[in-house]
């Protein structure tokens, strides 16, 4: 506490839930994480995830500093068992010269759209420049908001979509039939979506936490997307694909290598995940170079704060241009110290 408190000298904007789905853009996503990945990303600045578990009541915050924009902060995810399983995310932005509190952002739909954006990212890194053969596994929020991402920075020739229910495949299929412009089938399993794919999108957990796809089934020169397993305990891809491919490209290496479910299972069969794993930062700024023709590459995400920060303060700058959101009555003092 200090004596030298200051009244903010300007009053923080509140964004909901319904001001984010207005602003968001996935082009305009896609070009900060861009541009954030492109500028070297330390653990200084974006130190991971810290946890709070009181059994039934819990919190993830993810904080970043990130070298981009003029805005810092962090997600925090709350979570509590008292009633089922309720989750909220809440996304605070303070000036980089200030310290002052910017901004509130319903983090709900940012987590996905960052996601979607990062992916895009992450695969036009990976990805030959022609038309793709593309198989989705999953028919779901991750899996269309991933589609639309991909379909902005790879071409496609033609999509196979496979979810456990028809009526939802069908339902995906006919929507990007018409959004994207290409011939999309829905198919009736996995394996059909995924063999012979350039590009296979995971998407979609199994209700077990086995993987949803099998080594034989992907190309010897294929990329795979796998958003997935974002934690110890969940499973997306196979350890003998892992085993197959020739890199690994990670939003954040020490998270996917240590965090993700597949990863995990990978070292334990003996794979030099280590080796494998390069981070998505490393290679946009050119220090390592993957051979988008030869071998399986597979992008994992587990997803960081530097992501929800960029994304945000990218759609608070929008509200602010268009008048949109919620101005404060008040907001919280800074002191010197």
């Amino acid at each position: 506490m200090s004596a030298e408190a200051e009244p903010p000298t300007r009053l923080p904007l509140f964004l909901t839930d319904s001001d984010v789905e207005t602003l968001s853009d996935l082009p305009s996503a896609i070009a900060v994480i861009r541009a954030a990945y492109r500028t070297g990303v330390d653990d200084k600045r974006n130190p991971g995830r810290i946890f709070a578990n009181g059994g039934r009541e819990w919190m993830r915050v993810m904080p970043s500093a990130p070298p981009t924009g003029q805005l810092f902060g962090a997600k925090s995810i709350n979570g509590s068992f008292a009633d089922g399983l309720r989750v909220s995310y809440l996304i605070s932005l303070f000036d980089k010269d200030t310290a002052e509190l910017v901004a509130l952002v319903d983090g709900n739909r940012v987590t996905g759209l960052r996601t979607a954006a990062t992916t895009a990212v992450g695969t036009e890194a990976i990805t030959p420049r022609r038309p793709l053969q593309v198989g989705v596994i999953g028919s779901g929020f991750e899996a269309q908001s991933h589609t639309s991402a991909l379909s902005l920075v790879a071409s496609f020739a033609s999509v196979r979509v496979f979810s456990p229910t028809p009526a939802n495949r069908l339902a995906f299929a006919e929507r990007f039939t018409s959004g994207l412009g290409v011939p999309v089938a829905a198919v009736d399993s996995a394996e059909a979506a995924a063999r012979g794919a350039d590009l296979v999108l995971c998407a979609a957990r199994s209700r077990d936490e086995s993987p949803t796809i099998e080594a034989d089934w992907v190309a010897d020169t294929a990329t795979v997307v796998s958003i997935g397993s974002t934690t110890p305990a969940q499973r997306e891809l196979p350890a003998d694909l892992i085993a197959r491919a020739g890199v690994v490209v990670a939003d954040g290496v020490d998270e996917v290598v240590h965090g993700s479910g597949d990863m995990i299972a990978a070292r334990a069969a003996g794979i030099d995940v280590d080796r494998l794993t390069v981070s998505l930062n490393s290679v946009l700024l050119g220090d390592i170079t993957v051979d988008v023709d030869r071998g399986i590459r597979i992008y994992k995400s587990t997803g960081c704060g530097l992501q929800d920060i960029v994304v945000a303060e990218a759609l608070v700058n929008l509200a602010r241009e268009r008048g949109v959101g919620i101005q404060l009555p008040a907001g919280i003092v800074t002191t010197r110290k």
